[in-house]
């Protein structure tokens, strides 16, 4: 099986495209298939947050496109910003992965979390789309944990 060996940015007209998930996006090796069927082994040397948009580069040259999948998600909308700063610290504080826009959160659909944000007055809608939260304070990426 032919194997993606890097990642580089947009590269022209690509032999496929890979969908995945906010959980797929954060691999080193994994077997894949696009959308056309074609199949090959994501084998990058570290594990690296591919985004949507990136190109992962085969071992022959030729190269495939990144799609971030659409996923179940939640949108919470706030009264003002200080509304939208209380929401951001009570999700920060439960280290829920989430985008941060000027007047409201997404954040991956969550029964207990959408409860929250509405005990705290927001206005949480439910939908599908592609989730590209805020990277780690603590350098490039994604952070788990207290390590850092």
């Amino acid at each position: 099986m032919i194997r993606a060996i890097s990642v580089s940015p947009l590269q022209g007209e690509p032999v496929g495209i890979v969908s995945l998930t906010y959980d797929d996006r954060y691999r080193r090796r994994l077997a894949l298939q696009c959308q056309n069927g074609f199949a090959f082994l994501l084998d990058l040397p570290k594990v690296i947050e591919l985004r949507d948009g990136d190109d992962l580069v085969l071992e022959d040259g030729r190269h495939i496109r990144v799609k971030a999948a659409a996923e179940p998600l939640m949108r919470a909308s706030c009264t003002d910003h200080h509304h939208l700063l209380r929401l951001i610290w009570h999700v920060g504080n439960r280290h829920v992965p989430c985008e941060i826009h000027p007047d409201h959160l997404i954040l991956r659909s969550d029964h207990v979390i959408a409860d929250m944000l509405r005990h705290l007055g927001a206005d949480v809608v439910l939908f599908e789309g592609a989730f590209n939260p805020e990277g780690g304070a603590y350098g490039q990426g994604r952070t788990h944990g207290h390590a850092h």
